[in-house]
């Protein structure tokens, strides 16, 4: 049934006919902001910036086909390897925004919490804190508010929040009874019934056989739809097999899945450069909730026990972002920070301090100390 799916992504319309035209920024003030927070779980560091990993993409081990695997993803060079990878990533994410976490550099992004596992690397991301009670990924509802609470409690963003997720434990994550946020994860059918797409996928994520982590096409697609109808102002895209398909020993497909969700990333940012709602008005904010093993055996686990489960990398690409591509400065940023970020970029509309800790600085293109002549500290050579 899975074989299906590019063919619904086909029939949906996932693939756009022409190039991406780039606008310029919108520098009015008069469109409201938007914002799309995108996860991509467990996927390393290491792949995002060095591409396919030497000394995996050809073991036996863990690539069934390791000759068509190098076809697809290997070059001699990491610049080449990471764009064959993630070709949107390395054009207009590199040409337009800013990637932080390439260690290599002295760049560095970093869980917090102890546990290096994705519950609590959710609520670090949502909520800043970084506490004990989630260690286990379970279906337990979080004590804390979340950011994407707080802005659905606004005056500015109330009714205009979303969340589409591949696990189906983020409705405990984000605590949907008490936030009251719409969480559509897993194998959850569609909430616009009459709505003939809505209806086909939800048809088809029916005939397959059912697990914890749904696919990230239909997930996408679920997410596309509502988009298409609702124009949610603040959207979470949580995708998942990543991570399921790390955890199973399977690079090949590891590599397969980021793939995909980097063509469907490019197929979503096209989306918003083309509907005049979200047209020079949406910044997509892309992370991960934590590493994975950097040792050639370690690879498919991750935890406080796995070396390099803490390290991870974030990349931020809208209208206000001054651009810098691979940010090749050394500095350090924590997984914690993400949630005051999130805020911030919508213009803090809850009270101080909520939520919790230090918004991330991103250079923005009109910022004053720009427009005085100042230099960028973090300016780099984009694409390299």
């Amino acid at each position: 049934m899975k074989l299906f799916l590019p063919y619904l992504a086909l029939l949906l319309g996932l693939f756009p006919a022409a190039a991406q035209e780039l606008r310029p920024p919108n520098t009015t003030g008069a469109k409201h902001k938007k914002l799309f927070i995108i996860t991509i779980d467990g996927f390393r560091w290491q792949e995002v910036f060095t591409g396919a990993d030497p000394l995996l993409v050809s073991n036996t081990d863990y690539v069934r086909d390791t000759m068509l695997t190098r076809q697809l993803y290997w070059d001699s060079t990491e610049q080449g390897r990471r764009k064959k990878l993630l070709p949107f990533f390395w054009t207009t994410i590199a040409q337009e925004g800013r990637i932080y976490g390439n260690r290599l550099w002295g760049n560095k992004v970093n869980v917090k919490n102890f546990y290096k596992i994705s519950y609590p690397g959710y609520n670090e991301i949502f909520t800043g804190h970084t506490d004990a009670f989630s260690s286990p990924n379970l279906p337990i509802e979080n004590p804390h508010a979340n950011v994407l609470e707080y802005l659905n409690a606004s005056a500015e963003y109330k009714g205009k929040v979303a969340v589409f997720t591949s696990w189906n434990v983020f409705p405990f994550i984000l605590n949907e009874t008490r936030s009251g946020l719409p969480v559509n994860s897993g194998y959850m059918p569609s909430a616009d019934k009459g709505d003939q797409e809505a209806e086909l996928i939800d048809s088809v994520g029916a005939g397959m056989q059912k697990s914890k982590t749904r696919h990230d096409w239909l997930t996408y697609l679920t997410a596309k739809e509502y988009i298409g109808q609702h124009h949610p102002s603040v959207l979470f895209l949580g995708f998942g097999e990543t991570d399921e398909c790390a955890h199973a020993g399977r690079y090949d497909l590891y590599l397969q899945e980021a793939a995909d969700i980097d063509r469907m990333i490019g197929d979503l940012w096209y989306l918003v450069q083309t509907d005049p709602f979200y047209r020079d008005s949406t910044t997509f904010l892309i992370t991960t909730d934590h590493g994975r093993g950097w040792k050639p055996n370690k690879w498919t686990t991750h935890g406080f026990w796995a070396q390099g489960s803490g390290d991870i990398w974030m990349a931020v690409l809208g209208p206000d972002i001054l651009p810098g591509g691979e940010i090749r400065s050394r500095g350090q940023v924590y997984q914690k920070q993400f949630a005051a970020t999130i805020a911030s970029l919508m213009g803090d509309p809850a009270a101080p301090g909520h939520p919790p800790g230090k918004a991330i600085e991103l250079p923005v293109r009109w910022s004053p100390a720009l427009l005085a002549g100042q230099p960028e500290a973090n300016r780099v050579v984009a694409g390299q």
